[in-house]
């Protein structure tokens, strides 16, 4: 009985991580043209349940974030006009569709309450009463 929870709650939690993986995105430029770079974020090797794995998928995150809003992984693309908010977007839009609240905590770190609304991050009430 105890395993089948056990199993269950790691698929949902592993559905969320795959819902963040695939919609992670930055706006870059080729040439006079714009272009959306979308970038595949791991989670193999993690558990997201733990502050440890919560806190590698946050570095891998923002490492994406970077290279989405710059090069792009390709020679041709100019970065972003304004990287920095390219990079805050991708980020944020990452930490809201995957909905961890552990991952929620590590961007918390480095960001407000109101940086997190402004990207429709939802926040635990224990979290926000900190």
């Amino acid at each position: 009985m105890y395993t089948k929870t056990a199993v269950m709650s790691a698929r949902s939690v592993l559905g969320a991580a795959a819902v963040a993986c695939t919609l992670f995105a930055g706006n870059v430029v080729a040439g006079a043209h714009g272009v959306t770079v979308a970038i595949h974020v791991s989670t193999q090797g993690l558990d997201l349940s733990q502050p440890a794995g919560a806190h590698q998928f946050y570095t891998r995150l923002q490492q994406a974030a970077r290279v989405a809003c710059t090069h792009g992984n390709r020679v041709d693309l100019a970065p972003a006009p304004d990287p920095e908010g390219c990079y805050e977007k991708a980020l944020g839009d990452a930490i809201r569709s995957a909905n961890v609240p552990l991952l929620t905590q590590v961007y918390l770190v480095t960001h407000t309450l109101r940086e997190a609304a402004a990207h429709g991050i939802d926040v635990p009430a224990q979290i926000a009463a900190k």
